[in-house]
């Protein structure tokens, strides 16, 4: 039964995320309280992540290193780039720049991985990407914020590095190390982990959403256009250098979903924890909708099978 509710919840992510931030905008004094629990949320979640993760999913790296790295370079190089020129061209305000950027340039959402899946693409490859990309983060994360958000306000990339190490790096090593030392206590709760994670990811968007209420009701639209305009940058060319890669298709739909997909709350934890919540705005709009497009995506992909998609790529190259 709670599986069941488990992948419900999972199915039905986009709705309830967006009847939990109306909720949060139409009384913040509510919900935002819950600003200070935002990285202790998102530590939650990626504790989750870990556990989900086994060695296998890293034999990839090795077997198939080219799609991995061209897969990451795209995520660490396509969101970031996209979100600052974005900031650029709407003229926006310091800290929604800023928050724009952290949203390029954290790693690959968790949710990805089951967009992939759906969408009949390389799941093995979205698996080793997320976990790349993560593990990238302490490291790339910072340095990329201090290089294009340093322009609009001052970044400490020291205090970000220990953030991050703090919210996602611990966690996710606690989980890996529980899957591997407890498997059987692990495997009796992992059924509960996508219920877990669609409730921290929803309060997330609560407290950013309660916390900036004033600010989106200035600026929603634009920040609704940035991020949708920003996702798709991430979609469309994540396929387009898959397939410069070469890559197959099954391949360039995994890395085009996750260079789209974002790890938002953790970009809504930095954006609270360092500068304040309408720098986290970006990433709780992104919450919403990059799992309405991932999922109008990965239905659109399912009912084109991956082998005729490759034929009509040939063809098209052969004309």
């Amino acid at each position: 039964m709670l599986k069941r509710i488990s992948d419900l919840t999972g199915t039905w992510l986009p709705a309830i995320v967006l009847a939990a931030a109306a909720v949060a905008f139409a009384t913040p004094t509510t919900f935002a309280p819950l600003g200070t629990a935002v990285p202790y949320l998102l530590m939650v979640i990626m504790l989750g992540m870990g556990m989900t993760l086994q060695p296998k999913d890293f034999a990839i790296i090795g077997r198939r290193p080219w799609p991995v790295l061209v897969g990451v370079v795209a995520q660490y190089l396509v969101m970031p780039l996209a979100g600052y020129s974005l900031a650029l061209a709407f003229d926006m305000e310091p800290m929604l720049a800023v928050g724009m950027i952290l949203v390029g340039s954290a790693p690959g959402g968790t949710a990805s991985n089951v967009m992939v899946y759906l969408s009949k693409g390389d799941t093995a490859l979205s698996v080793a990407m997320t976990s790349v990309s993560t593990l990238l983060a302490p490291l790339l994360t910072p340095v990329l914020v201090l290089w294009l958000a340093g322009e609009f306000l001052p970044v400490d990339a020291g205090d970000l590095f220990v953030s991050i190490i703090q919210i996602v790096l611990v966690p996710v090593v606690v989980g890996l190390l529980l899957r591997r030392f407890a498997p059987r206590a692990i495997d009796k709760v992992l059924g509960a982990l996508p219920l877990v994670s669609v409730l921290g990811i929803t309060l997330v968007v609560m407290a950013v959403v309660a916390g900036s209420a004033d600010t989106l009701l200035k600026v929603g639209a634009l920040v609704v256009l940035a991020v949708v305009l920003h996702n798709g940058f991430g979609l469309a060319l994540g396929y387009g250098l898959a397939r410069l890669g070469r890559l197959p298709v099954t391949g360039r739909r995994a890395v085009s979903i996750e260079v789209g997909m974002q790890n938002s709350g953790l970009a809504a934890a930095l954006a609270t924890a360092h500068f304040n919540p309408v720098a986290a705005l970006p990433a709780a709009v992104f919450s919403v909708w990059h799992n309405i497009s991932g999922s109008l995506l990965a239905a659109y992909w399912s009912r084109r099978p991956a082998k005729d998609a490759q034929e009509e790529d040939r063809d098209a190259v052969d004309a």
